[in-house]
């Protein structure tokens, strides 16, 4: 069993940066796809990035393309969301997924082991 724990939220102004850990209590974590989410309010939740257990492969939802870059650090079981130039739009709770093998995964359904979330609101 995998356990996820977002960190690296907060409150920025419109332009600003942040970025989110994903930490993950599994020692085996580098065997897994990692995905991150974002859930704004009244609206479902929507897939942002993913990398796989290598990192040698991204992906990124338009919205965040050119802005947000995922990477991560198997040797601290760690993966890393690194949003730049935020925008309001972008306020959401963030939630970092993961899945054993395979490559890059879009549907959160794809997705076994998820995060509390962590909290970003980005004021005009």
């Amino acid at each position: 069993q995998v356990q996820l724990g977002e960190s690296g939220g907060g409150l920025v102004q419109a332009g600003g940066s942040l970025r989110l850990s994903c930490a993950a209590s599994e020692r085996t974590f580098s065997m897994y796809t990692v995905g991150w989410f974002r859930q704004a309010p009244g609206k479902e939740r929507e897939f942002a990035a993913a990398i796989t257990w290598s990192g040698s492969i991204t992906y990124y939802a338009d919205s965040v393309k050119g802005r947000f870059t995922i990477s991560r650090d198997n040797a601290k079981n760690t993966v890393y969301l690194q949003m730049n130039s935020l925008k309001p739009e972008d306020t959401a709770v963030y939630y970092c997924a993961a899945e054993r093998y395979g490559g890059i995964r879009i549907p959160a359904r794809e997705y076994t082991y998820w995060g509390q979330g962590t909290q970003v609101t980005v004021s005009p």
